[in-house]
């Protein structure tokens, strides 16, 4: 998901995508110790989904302080 498409979402939902992306990495991970994966380029596009919404919130929770 792009980060134009993911500032255009609540707060709310920001943090049920972030929960699932995490859900899915861990799953990913596991999957790949088994040798299961064939795409061992999900984990790297999934980590920097998680790290764009992360960043997203901080800067809102950033701003509400203010």
């Amino acid at each position: 998901m792009k980060i134009s498409e993911l500032r255009q979402r609540s707060k709310s939902e920001l943090q049920k995508i972030l929960v699932d992306n995490q859900e899915k990495l861990r799953q990913l991970r596991f999957d790949l110790s088994a040798g299961k994966v064939k795409n061992v380029r999900e984990v790297r596009r999934i980590k920097k989904e998680i790290a764009r919404i992360l960043t997203l919130l901080t800067e809102r929770g950033e701003a509400e302080q203010r």
